[in-house]
């Protein structure tokens, strides 16, 4: 079976190489072929010339919604199984091939894996650490690093694009409740843990990555998109 990996991506030229050359190591310890795909959305550096010469196919979507620009990317892709992997995030080498391993499974159609923040504030470390507990505990598995078949992304008709914050969150949900249903299962990769840029929360004030990780702010405004041009478009970018 062949992996499609998606990648979001807006302004990351400064990010998207690292990300690459980790995704480029997992792809050649995996025992299925592997395609990259790149979705340029918008950017103003060279985000996608960088993603060229990386050797990863590169696709367009104008509207800064980052549930649209996955699911883009999904339209796009031809393998049976889709991961989708942020464009800041560094992956271990056993990465793709864990996800190869567990979708040989036919009852397993999809998953995520582990998601580490290590920003430089200890109490951030601590503060997101915690939250990564309840998450694992609460099923809220992050859109950092996750993977389902092709057959159930289209079922449940990807990532819902009318919110702008916690889609991932919610796809995953429905995803497993529809396993569930029908006789099958999710896996949550604890042995694979991916590392997200701390960025943003090493040059935040306090204030904001409290604000912005807040659940009932994120259930509020999950759907109102100039509640979080803060966390995406005007965002660190390096």
């Amino acid at each position: 079976m062949l992996l499609s990996v998606v990648i979001p991506a807006f302004d990351e030229e400064r990010c998207l190489p690292g990300t690459l050359e980790h995704l480029k190591d997992a792809a050649a310890c995996c025992e299925w072929p592997v395609e990259i795909i790149v979705v340029d959305n918008q950017s103003s550096d060279r985000t996608a010339q960088v993603a060229r010469a990386h050797g990863a196919s590169v696709i367009a979507e104008t509207i800064h919604n980052v549930a649209r620009v996955r699911n883009a990317g999904a339209r796009h892709a031809k393998g049976e199984v889709l991961v989708f992997l942020d464009a800041d995030t560094e992956v271990p080498r056993h990465f793709l091939s864990r996800v190869a391993q567990v979708m040989a499974d036919p009852k397993c159609w999809g998953g995520a894996a582990d998601v580490l923040h290590a920003p430089a504030s200890r109490f951030l470390r601590l503060y997101l650490g915690a939250w990564r507990v309840l998450g694992k505990t609460l099923h809220m598995a992050q859109g950092a690093a996750q993977f389902c078949r092709r057959t159930e992304f289209d079922r449940l008709g990807g990532y819902d694009e009318s919110r702008f914050m916690g889609e991932d969150v919610d796809f995953y949900w429905r995803l497993r409740k529809a396993a569930a249903k029908n006789g099958a299962h999710v896996r949550f990769l604890d042995d694979v843990r991916v590392v997200p840029s701390p960025r943003r929360f090493n040059q935040w004030p306090l204030w904001r990555t409290l604000v912005y990780t807040n659940p009932l702010f994120i259930a509020i405004f999950r759907k109102r998109a100039r509640a979080w041009q803060g966390w995406y478009i005007r965002a660190p970018r390096s």
